[in-house]
């Protein structure tokens, strides 16, 4: 696309990679992360396969 050649490609790239990078840390912190502070109580129940 030879009309778009006086746009400078490598500030493009940056602007790109930038909109790219905010967005994605918008949504990492778009919403509020509860603690892992419950500990669940995996019960193990044995099953005896009668083949």
């Amino acid at each position: 696309m030879p009309q778009m050649a006086p746009l400078n490609w490598l500030a493009l790239f940056t602007l790109f990679i930038m909109i790219f990078l905010i967005f994605n840390v918008m949504n990492y912190f778009s919403f509020f992360q509860t603690p892992k502070s419950k500990k669940f109580k995996t019960s193990i129940k044995k099953i005896n396969w009668k083949w």
